[in-house]
């Protein structure tokens, strides 16, 4: 048998030892590897679960996301995308919105969710750019159009434009028509889906409230919701200033988002001239006129007041806001354009109030000049404000202030005082001719009020009468609830009003 002398044992030991540790230290570097991979694996298998389930469960996580101003944060915004739907492309839908930003934001639901039943693919929306306020913004101007094609991927294929093949330069004619209003999905299925087997490409040139309230199944409804409250995310652009402009008034305290449509295209078209002078009345007459597309030309203003059919004026929302209890010292962010009549017009609003604060008292006129000219872009500043702030008072039941209470049913309900206008014209003429005391006036402001403050209610339902009942983006029921019926939500004797 070889003997080893001492010293070559020793340098062997020494060699083999180095060997040991570089074994060890790999050993430990494979686990360390090994773990960290499985925890990747594990998040991001949580991560699609979660964005699956809220997909569909949206609700579920408003208790622990922590819902701010920014109305498109939510957990798909930073997930990675969904698989694309994969679907026989039956052609494809071009839109033209009509109306100002809110009402052309539900019909961008809507015709999502058309594009969707149908199985066609939806070119980005183009928007109304011809109206009152004639504002060139074009869909990227407003909405992250990015997030709205990847967002909606799982549901339904959207391009920027139409293919080259489908455009008037080529000779192509696409079939120009606008759907019936309040139409269900069996128009769509039994009356459009056939002509796109004739014509390839349809062009829908308006779109408002072109799909019905009621009767539609319920995972469209569920689809135009998530439309309206996931897909639909501003701009950084606007985000940014509309987070600045809530963390502005939140430094300050609770705040009232006060929707004052007391503006020059709202009485022009109304008729509503209570409160202006003759001057100004035949001003917005002659406005009225030069519109030709308006129908409604001559109008009696206090027969429409009288039927609750009139915005209320700034002497009037300030009278109501007082008999509602609203403190002096509360902040009231006005939210809309430019008030009739201006400064003088808010002259006693301002006397109760006087902490009244709009867009350009609060931000440097710097930050405010990319947005000037542009009423939707400063419409969405608004909107993000309204839905953030402690209370939301609009004067006027229009598209924004139907939007905005259902997004603010959608975030938990928050408090939304729908004014009854035909009552309270009532008990204003009332208390200004002195057949009500003040303190009667504020007790049956406040009494007729009590179940119109955003609460939990079933949506009204009136039927053959569309434009008369609770209209669909107000009040979300399909999406704020886990049943099929609802009875989770409301219990099953609070059944859906029909008249």
């Amino acid at each position: 048998m070889e003997v080893r002398s001492e010293s070559e044992v020793h340098v062997r030991s020494e060699k083999v030892l180095p060997l040991q540790g570089q074994m060890i230290q790999r050993t430990k570097l494979k686990v360390l590897f090994i773990r960290v991979c499985s925890s990747i694996l594990i998040w991001t298998c949580l991560v699609q679960l979660i964005a699956v389930w809220e997909l569909y469960n949206p609700r579920w996580f408003s208790g622990f996301t922590g819902y701010t101003t920014k109305m498109s944060v939510h957990v798909e915004g930073t997930l990675p995308l969904l698989p694309p739907r994969n679907y026989t492309n039956n052609g494809f839908l071009q839109v033209s919105c009509n109306g100002g930003l809110n009402q052309m934001r539900a019909a961008i639901c809507d015709m999502v969710t058309v594009a969707r039943l149908l199985n066609l693919t939806l070119v980005v929306p183009e928007l109304d750019k011809t109206s009152f306020w004639a504002d060139p913004s074009n869909f990227d101007d407003i909405f992250d159009v990015r997030h709205f094609i990847d967002s909606l991927r799982d549901e339904v294929r959207i391009i920027k434009r139409l293919p080259k093949r489908f455009s008037r330069r080529y000779g192509y004619q696409p079939l120009e028509m606008p759907p019936v209003s309040w139409s269900n999905e069996k128009y769509y299925l039994q009356q459009i889906l056939p002509l796109f087997s004739k014509h390839q490409a349809i062009h829908f040139n308006r779109t408002d409230t072109r799909l019905a309230n009621n009767g539609i199944p319920l995972e469209l409804q569920k689809l135009r919701c998530r439309v309206n409250f996931q897909a639909l995310k501003f701009t950084p652009d606007i985000e940014a200033l509309g987070e600045k402009l809530v963390r502005m008034l939140q430094e300050r305290g609770p705040f009232v988002a006060l929707h004052l449509r007391y503006e020059m295209d709202m009485l022009a078209f109304s008729g509503c001239t209570h409160g202006c002078t003759e001057e100004e009345a035949e001003e917005l007459k002659r406005l009225r006129y030069a519109f030709p597309w308006w129908r409604e030309k001559e109008i009696v203003s206090e027969e429409k007041r009288s039927q609750g059919l009139c915005p209320l004026t700034p002497e009037e929302a300030a009278l109501i806001l007082q008999a509602l209890g609203f403190d002096k010292d509360i902040q009231i962010y006005i939210a809309s354009g430019d008030i009739y009549g201006g400064e003088r017009r808010l002259a006693s609003l301002r006397a109760v109030f006087p902490k009244i604060v709009k867009k350009d008292m609060l931000l440097e006129p710097g930050e405010l000049q990319h947005f000037q000219n542009h009423s939707s872009q400063m419409a969405a500043l608004d909107f993000i404000v309204s839905t953030a702030s402690n209370v939301f008072v609009p004067t006027y039941d229009g598209n924004m202030a139907k939007v905005v209470e259902g997004h603010r049913r959608y975030l938990g309900f928050k408090k939304t005082i729908r004014l009854d206008r035909k009552r309270l014209v009532e008990l204003l003429d009332l208390h200004q001719n002195g057949t009500l005391t003040w303190d009667e006036f504020t007790a049956t402001v406040r009494q007729s009020h009590e179940g119109r403050m955003g609460q939990l209610a079933r949506r009204r339902v009136i039927a053959d009468k569309p434009k008369e009942e609770d209209y669909f983006y107000a009040n979300p029921q399909e999406c704020l609830c886990e049943s099929k019926t609802c009875d989770d939500l409301f219990g099953p004797d609070n059944s859906t009003a029909v008249q």
